[in-house]
């Protein structure tokens, strides 16, 4: 038999000109998860995001109509905005006060008669563009104001998402995270479509979906991922879900997909969440989590949470306990999956500098990660390939 073995050198997730080159040639030239569509509701709203070497926002015009720039004042490059916020009419620099409309036009420079005599071709001094699109109630940008459609860079895994319309779905504020993980950011992609840990790292927190059951795959570099419901929490389904249904019956089980590069969906019966990935450093990366829910009554919420209340309190459980666990914070007895899985993600980073550090053959259940490295791969060598 045949045995996968991985393709990616320990450098990978250790260097920082690796890292740089990933900045460069992945981040900086496909398309970026920036918010949500009601992030920028009114004319005057903006967010920014970073897009690996480029700092990105997007704003709504007087017009509606939503239109992304580089952060970047054409005078000397300082940042114009902050990350989130709303103006009335105008972009203003805080450097030197030059000022730009919604459009990204240049439209005043301070003392201009003073400080440039010979006058300014304003017309040429407009903000630099870059792309925005929407996609599944989501905003994305892309550094290249010609971007490739993004309906085309999604379009192939988009039917194997699940029959969520998030965008008609709300936001449960109280679930919006971040947090910092002390590990490279593909360790934490990989231990996210790494089927072979579910039932091993999660045994006691993740068992009401049957991973044995699941079946994944790619479309291009995306990861696609479904599981049915467990035996157990399939029998009375409808009572068992912690909150109302956000899709229509008879759709059960959980899509778990990771988009490239490092846009995590997880979708259940009852739930639509997101995993946003940003690498800091080559050992730091930031996630971003962003949860909707049924936008129905707080009566039908409440009603929901007494029936299943019988399950869920007997349901999971830490991985150890009494005196397998490590102390009172020891993330591995915290019955709380995601505790679990930043626990994984750090250990492993520090085992990639021990000279003993030899990896083995990946597991069935680990094809996921052997194929995430070749689409990295595959995509870092065929943007190299443009630029010569």
């Amino acid at each position: 038999m045949t045995r996968m073995y991985h393709s990616l050198p320990v450098s990978a997730y250790t260097d920082q000109d690796w890292f740089d080159r990933e900045q460069r040639l992945i981040f900086s030239r496909s398309w970026r998860f920036a918010g949500l569509v009601e992030d920028i509701p009114e004319p005057g709203h903006y967010i920014s995001v970073q897009a690996g070497l480029n700092n990105i926002f997007i704003v709504m015009g007087r017009d509606h109509r939503l239109r992304a720039f580089h952060n970047i004042c054409r005078h000397r490059g300082t940042q114009l905005i902050r990350a989130v916020g709303k103006t009335q009419k105008a972009l203003t620099c805080p450097y030197h006060d030059w000022t730009y409309d919604l459009e990204g036009n240049l439209i005043s420079v301070p003392d201009e008669e003073r400080e440039y005599p010979g006058g300014l071709d304003k017309s040429c001094l407009g903000l630099k563009p870059a792309s925005v699109d929407i996609w599944r109630g989501m905003l994305f940008v892309h550094p290249d104001p010609k971007a490739p459609s993004l309906v085309d860079w999604f379009g192939p895994v988009d039917p194997l998402l699940g029959p969520h319309q998030p965008q008609e779905l709300v936001e449960y504020e109280e679930a919006r995270n971040s947090y910092e993980i002390r590990a490279n950011w593909k360790i934490v992609v990989e231990n996210y479509i790494d089927v072979y840990h579910l039932s091993h790292l999660h045994s006691n927190t993740l068992h009401m979906y049957d991973h044995a059951a699941a079946e994944y795959g790619w479309k291009g570099p995306h990861y696609h991922f479904w599981e049915p419901p467990a035996a157990a929490y399939a029998k009375n389904l409808e009572q068992n879900l912690p909150t109302p249904r956000v899709i229509p019956e008879p759709h059960v089980g959980a899509w778990v997909p990771m988009l490239f590069p490092g846009i995590g969906i997880g979708a259940s019966e009852d739930s639509w969440n997101l995993f946003i990935i940003t690498p800091l450093a080559p050992d730091l990366t930031r996630v971003e989590n962003r949860t909707k829910l049924a936008n129905v009554s707080s009566w039908a919420y409440s009603k929901q949470a007494w029936r299943s209340h019988g399950f869920w309190r007997s349901f999971g459980g830490p991985k150890y306990s009494g005196q397998d666990a490590a102390g009172a914070d020891d993330p591995m007895a915290s019955g709380d999956f995601t505790a679990e899985d930043i626990y994984a993600c750090e250990q492993q980073q520090k085992s990639l500098t021990s000279p003993f550090l030899e990896i083995g053959p990946a597991a069935n259940g680990e094809s996921p990660i052997t194929n995430h490295q070749a689409a990295i791969l595959d995509f870092m060598a065929a943007q190299e390939a443009l630029d010569r």
